[in-house]
């Protein structure tokens, strides 16, 4: 069992193993925090990006302020390193409630979790990262909890043990998960709002990565954001992370201000490119192309040819891969698309074809 008062928190993908070392990955690098607590807000007004949530969020808050009772419970749902646990804290904070932090991996039992609910205080939030991940005793504990504010405990073993009913005081629990389809649905039903968050297009990471700039005190030139934007994924938490190695490279050469020439150097010492793809990424594109005239090849053949294992090309590039239109899943395996033998510059196949064609 495991769980803290309001801190900077440090949870994670506890299966994140190849994907946590890459620089590019929304996950936790090490002990790196999943988002650090000074480049965090703390009210709802100072979240950039995700306008429509926040609209949807605000006006929910304050409902509940009004009526003066706890709100509904809150699930978040997205991909990583949107912003999730910031919004958690944020939500606290705007009702000025203590907030407890665990993660569905954290809870081994449903004794677990019985522990955490009997000790909450009226309108605390307790706030359960993966939530996806509790173990299914857990997860019917909570079902009656969020429902009715009580837990089940049980006294003694065999025939003669009994239940004991335990009324809860009313509180809020909002719950986190980057795979909402493996929520169960009489779980899903006790969350009065469900939020869904949305990667972050280049504008709005610009105006997040200048935030965190001022915050860091450091001087960006024009265009700097916009570089940095480009190669964050669509994710905060990477933009976060890319910008605090540009910090690093700026403090190394004495830089009073860090200009769009300056971040390309720094972030090609990670071998991360102007689309944000890095050295595993390039060296799918380079398979696919190179090796087998832009595919159909199947998940064994492509890992194999890459010297990674078939799952992490599987969860870890292909993401990303296809969702910018890099490569596309057939039946019949993976293709590169036009997109990615422009950025390799190369020719494709059909085009050259196109080519001899024309000739007399």
């Amino acid at each position: 069992m495991e769980w803290t008062e309001y801190t900077a928190y440090e949870g994670g993908n506890a299966d994140a193993n190849e994907e946590s070392l890459r620089m590019v990955s929304a996950t936790p690098i090490g002990g790196e925090p999943v988002s650090d607590e000074e480049l965090r807000p703390h009210v709802l007004d100072g979240f950039i990006g995700q306008p429509r949530l926040k609209a949807q969020l605000q006006l929910f808050l304050d409902a509940a302020r009004k009526r003066e009772v706890p709100p509904d419970h809150i699930l978040l749902a997205g991909p990583p390193g949107l912003g999730k646990t910031t919004l958690a804290m944020i939500v606290a904070n705007e009702l000025g409630v203590p907030i407890r932090v665990t993660s569905g991996p954290a809870i081994q039992h449903a004794g677990d979790l019985a522990s955490i609910l009997s000790s909450l205080d009226a309108g605390e939030v307790l706030f359960i990262d993966e939530i996806h991940r509790l173990p299914r005793a857990a997860e019917e504990l909570l079902y009656i909890a969020m429902e009715d504010f009580r837990v089940d405990v049980m006294v003694g073993k065999g025939p003669g043990a009994s239940s004991i009913p335990l009324t809860l005081p009313r509180f809020t629990v909002i719950g986190a998960t980057t795979r909402e389809g493996m929520l169960p649905s009489p779980l899903r039903a006790r969350f009065g709002f469900t939020a869904h968050l949305d990667f972050y297009p280049h504008g709005e990471l610009e105006k997040l990565i200048e935030r965190s700039a001022a915050v860091l005190g450091l001087s960006l030139d024009e265009g700097a954001a916009n570089q940095l934007a480009r190669r964050s994924r669509g994710t905060p938490r990477i933009a976060n992370r890319l910008l605090r190695r540009v910090r690093d490279w700026a403090i190394v050469h004495d830089l009073a201000t860090v200009s769009p020439d300056d971040v390309k150097e720094a972030l090609a010492l990670y071998q991360i490119d102007t689309e944000g793809l890095d050295r595993l990424d390039m060296a799918v594109l380079q398979a696919i192309t190179r090796n087998f005239n832009g595919g159909p090849v199947g998940l064994n053949n492509l890992s194999a040819m890459v010297g990674e294992e078939a799952e992490t090309v599987e969860t870890v590039c292909e993401p990303y891969l296809v969702r910018e239109g890099f490569m596309m899943r057939t039946p019949k395996g993976r293709v590169a698309t036009a997109k990615a033998w422009e950025h390799l510059g190369l020719v494709s196949p059909d085009a050259q074809s196109m080519d001899v064609s024309k000739l007399p």
